[in-house]
């Protein structure tokens, strides 16, 4: 039996002949999942991915709507993509959810969830497919003119780096290299006493206390080292790959930074944390608990409790100077005039102050100079907006991270990493606009029946 998709099935699941397909619609309609599906603007997000079904050869396996459901999927579920496809051979709401049909069939290949995120990832536009959402949004979103500011950070799954476990994994990278080139082309190794380069390093690792003349020590030693087999790999670029010659690069650039940064105390710019995700910057964010976050850093802007990310960086920036950018962003999705804005105490520049006055725009800031005649009242108003921004917007971000898959990013490269953020934060609002849909549809439904009732009380008082 082959997989099929639901989109050219019969009314009835094969598998279950005596069930009316109708009520088991219904039923799905009902759950969560089918509140998030039927919020979502399927054909404009294909059309917007450039998915497009292949007329010949064998058929992918999953139609251009299910790659995207799949995306929404891992989001909601927060399961690994091993996990992912195991849970969808078994649930048969998950596969109406992806548009497809296994009947006694399993996938096997969980990869194909890279795959898939992969192919998307290279064809994301945040802001097009933002302005789509809202669009379809826009008759469940109340309040338009007013708008929540907030950043966060979203961190990387890394381990904590150290200027130590990086110069290591450097070092033992190039080793390996080396080893391998000495073995195939049958040469005597580079005499690099590693072995007592591990015996150092893994007595320092587990020392509790760290003292900075050791750690000193191991750093001048490491450099020296990766220096060593760094002109040993450039002599034989010639047996590597694109993606080794890469690394080669950033290792290089890790040796340079890390030189600088003991013999001459120069800050690095473009600091390198991680030796296999590059891109990630360090960010210091100033909380109490961690001083210093690794992933991207996300700019919000919320309206009538619904998501949209204005910036999203690798790479440190004040969000403070947004605030002009995220008033644009708000007017380019809702086409209207901000009237009110709620943002933290960072965004309250002089600037800033100045942009809102001219727009007549009503802020939470704390205001300067003496009071004005109605200071109780805009003072009452403040309260209101700051309220609102800590409880609904800042909530928005533990929600994203506890229950949206977004606490430690596993993607691999940059632009996936982008695209699990996008899916993650929007696979909240699709539910929270299910949630609506469902809700005025049980208000009109009440309605009709009350009008229903107070037509047939009348003609009843009239037979009388």
């Amino acid at each position: 039996m082959k997989v099929q998709k639901t989109s050219e099935l019969c009314t009835q699941f094969s598998l279950f002949p005596a069930q009316n397909f109708e009520v088991f619609k219904n039923r799905f309609y009902q759950s969560d999942l089918g509140k998030i599906y039927s919020a979502i603007p399927w054909d404009e997000m294909i059309k917007i991915f450039d998915i497009k079904e292949e007329q010949e050869g064998r058929k992918f396996l999953f139609p251009p709507q299910g790659r995207l459901a799949l995306m929404f999927l891992k989001n909601y579920s927060g399961l690994s993509d091993r996990k992912l496809i195991e849970h969808l051979n078994g649930n048969i709401e998950w596969q109406f959810f992806c548009g497809i049909f296994l009947g006694f069939n399993r996938i096997h290949n969980y990869k194909i969830v890279s795959q898939i995120r992969c192919e998307l990832a290279a064809k994301l536009d945040i802001e097009k497919t933002e302005k789509i959402f809202y669009d379809y949004w826009k008759p469940f979103i109340n309040d338009p003119e007013k708008v929540l500011i907030d950043a966060t950070c979203y961190e990387s799954e890394m381990r904590y780096p150290t200027d130590v476990k990086l110069l290591w994994e450097c070092a033992q990278w190039c080793h390996k290299r080396m080893v391998k080139i000495s073995k195939l082309l049958s040469i005597p190794r580079l005499r690099t006493k590693y072995l007592k380069w591990i015996k150092r390093y893994v007595n320092f690792s587990k020392m509790k206390r760290k003292p900075k003349k050791q750690r000193d020590a191991l750093r001048r030693s490491s450099l020296l080292l990766i220096e060593k087999l760094i002109d040993f790999l450039e002599q034989h670029d010639h047996f590597f790959n694109s993606r080794e010659l890469k690394r080669i690069q950033i290792i290089k650039k890790v040796h340079m930074q890390q030189h600088a940064w003991l013999y001459k105390g120069e800050t690095p710019k473009d600091r390198i944390v991680s030796l296999h995700k590059e891109y990630v910057r360090p960010i210091v964010r100033g909380k109490e608990i961690r001083n210093v976050e690794f992933g991207p850093k996300v700019n919000k802007i919320q309206i009538d409790g619904i998501s949209f990310i204005e910036k999203l960086s690798f790479n440190a920036f004040n969000e403070g100077v947004r605030f002009k950018q995220s008033i644009l962003k708000a007017k380019t999705l809702t086409l209207s005039e901000t009237k009110i804005v709620g943002a933290d105490a960072i965004y309250a520049t002089n600037e800033n102050r100045s942009f809102a006055t001219k727009e007549e725009i009503q802020t939470d800031f704390k205001p300067k100079g003496p009071k004005p005649k109605d200071y109780k009242q805009r003072k009452q108003s403040q309260a209101l907006i700051t309220k609102e921004r800590a409880s609904r917007l800042e909530g928005s971000f533990g929600k994203d991270k506890e229950h949206y898959h977004l606490r430690k990013i596993k993607a691999k490269t940059e632009q996936n990493e982008k695209l699990w953020i996008f899916f993650g934060v929007h696979v909240g609002n699709a539910l929270e606009i299910g949630r609506r849909k469902v809700a005025d549809l049980k208000k009109n439904q009440l309605k009709k029946s009350l009008s229903i009732n107070t037509i047939i009380d009348w003609d009843w008082c009239a037979f009388l």
